[in-house]
């Protein structure tokens, strides 16, 4: 009887633990990230340049659009680590790395991706880099190292006239996309001989959910002065509110509040609204929101989902990274002893917003090509005493004969 107490007692006892665990609120103050002063100003100015790249593709992109800052300075600074002379430095200013070494910025690197990747274990968050070679091409040792230990990326050789070279690298963007993003390639370039990836995806749960009964048709005013009805979600949610002459701004929050969506809505135009949109508008929004009070809001949100794919040579190049598209000029010796440059830079993109939460992917693909030198010209040096004639050719009338001893 006794030992049956005992039994029913350690029951009641895992049961409790068991209820209290279910019920335990999740985490609601952010992780602590630890940075550097360099590390600090580091994040400062990758945000400059995300924010300067994003403003100059959605000026001039009419629809839907949405790329990742954060994967585009990984998979650049990993290029920058191939770079020398002035390529490097173009790179180097364009990413804000002024007055600081490759090693130094791989070293800042690698601290904030792994404190970000732990900040809230009810997000997930994960990021991967990949190097795809040519397998016949000899890419310097230091740089393939490099690549490994700084970046944690997978580095291996392939048969880029094969199909499943192919098959291989779109296999690698979609496995680490949650399947989000399944094809970043439709061929390979018969003069390609690296391509440098960086994969990242993110899904986080609101830390208040929205009410999925409470969604319903709403109207939505279009660029285009249309109006049309659209899934909305309702609910009060906590949040952050700004108000400025030319937006308003809310920001929500994902799990523990490390992850967060900020909204900027224009008061009147959004094409003015993306003309506006500098640096030095976010560090503003950023620093009013920091200091604003949280406090439940009333938020009307739509529903969306969809996918984006584009080139970014052009918008990199406005922004300073000139050299590293030009072929005989571009200088990446970094990477081999080989006259190399950069094809393109591309990023593909997945964004679904619902009332569970966000789940957002991105990869972004760096292709480098062997530039071909082409058919010299034969060569013909005068560097010694000669002769020389002037004729009437097609009667063959010699006009002038001379001598040339001393030019």
């Amino acid at each position: 009887m006794k030992t049956l107490q005992m039994l029913l007692a350690a029951t009641l006892l895992i049961l409790m633990a068991s209820c209290a665990k279910e019920n335990a609120k999740p985490q609601s103050t952010p992780a602590t990230i630890h940075l550097t002063e360099k590390g600090a100003a580091v994040i400062g100015k990758s945000n400059d340049f995300g924010i300067q790249l994003f403003q100059k593709v959605a000026v001039a992109e009419p629809g839907n659009l949405m790329l990742s800052p954060l994967s585009a300075s990984v998979a650049l600074t990993m290029l920058m680590n191939g770079a020398e002379e002035e390529t490097y430095n173009q790179i180097n200013t364009m990413l804000g790395y002024d007055g600081m070494t490759a090693t130094e910025v791989n070293e800042t690197y690698r601290s904030l991706v792994t404190q970000l990747l732990a900040a809230d274990a009810s997000v997930q968050l994960d990021l991967a880099n990949a190097v795809w070679y040519h397998n016949s091409f000899v890419a310097k040792p230091d740089f393939l190292q490099t690549m490994q230990e700084a970046f944690d990326a997978q580095v291996q050789g392939l048969d880029f006239g094969s199909p499943a070279a192919l098959e291989t690298i779109n296999g690698w963007a979609s496995q680490n996309t949650n399947g989000k993003i399944d094809q970043v390639l439709t061929e390979i370039s018969p003069d390609a001989i690296m391509f440098l990836m960086n994969a990242l995806y993110f899904k986080g749960s609101w830390s208040q959910k929205f009410d999925k009964n409470q969604t319903n048709d709403a109207a939505f005013h279009y660029h285009d002065g249309s109006t049309g009805n659209i899934p909305t979600m309702h609910g009060q949610v906590p949040g952050r509110l700004v108000a400025a002459p030319a937006y308003q701004a809310i920001e929500i929050y994902y799990g523990r509040k490390n992850f967060s969506m900020i909204i900027l809505l224009p008061v009147a135009d959004i094409d003015a609204l993306m003309e506006s949109l500098t640096p030095a508008l976010w560090s503003d929004l950023t620093q009013q929101l920091g200091s604003a009070y949280e406090q439940e809001v009333d938020l009307s949100m739509p529903k969306f989902s969809f996918e984006y794919e584009t080139e970014l040579n052009e918008q990199l190049q406005v922004l300073g990274m000139i050299d590293a598209f030009v072929p005989g000029i571009a200088n990446l010796t970094g990477i081999a002893d080989a006259s190399l440059h950069v094809s393109f830079v591309k990023q593909n993109t997945f964004v679904d917003v619902n009332e569970e939460g966000t789940e957002a992917a991105a990869v972004t693909t760096i292709g480098i090509e062997l530039t071909s030198a082409g058919d010299l010209p034969p060569q013909f040096i005068i560097d010694r005493p000669f002769l020389f004639f002037i004729r009437e050719q097609t009667t063959n009338t010699l006009m002038f004969a001379g001598k040339v001893m001393a030019p």
